[in-house]
């Protein structure tokens, strides 16, 4: 067992080079010791206004750490404990693990979008071993 080092493992996947990428992530990876600050850098070039931080675990989906809807305005995802954010400017929404710890250990993703406008999707959601499709509705 690893004891206070080496306790926390951030992995930051790209597919695309960096001065390709239109949302960049910074550092790719990194290994950090438990109960330290960290600071995961995400920038975008396309005056997006809304950018997220998601986390997958495994045998997990996406969830939501945080969102912004644009510079000084952020709001709690799902798993919003622990971490801490700001939004000083458009192109920058850095995540700060406020305290490294193992249960933060996962894949960290970045992105962004021109709004946070809902548009018509289906989703599945399961109960009890059967299967029910949730529409939600088109605001328009």
């Amino acid at each position: 067992m690893c004891n206070r080092l080496l306790c926390c493992v951030v992995l930051l996947f790209l597919r695309v080079g960096l001065k390709d990428a239109a949302v960049t992530q910074f550092p790719r990876r990194r290994i950090l010791e438990t109960e330290k600050e960290f600071t995961l850098q995400c920038s975008q070039k396309m005056n997006h206004y809304a950018m997220y931080w998601y986390r997958q675990d495994p045998g997990f989906g996406l969830r939501l750490i945080y969102y912004s809807t644009g510079p000084d305005s952020f709001k709690k995802g799902d798993v919003p404990e622990g971490y801490h954010v700001s939004r000083d400017e458009l192109e920058h929404f850095p995540l700060t693990l406020k305290s490294a710890s193992p249960n933060q250990t996962s894949v960290y993703f970045c992105a962004s979008a021109e709004s946070t406008a809902w548009h018509g999707c289906f989703l599945s959601a399961q109960k009890e071993g059967q299967t029910e499709v949730l529409k939600i509705p088109d605001p328009n």
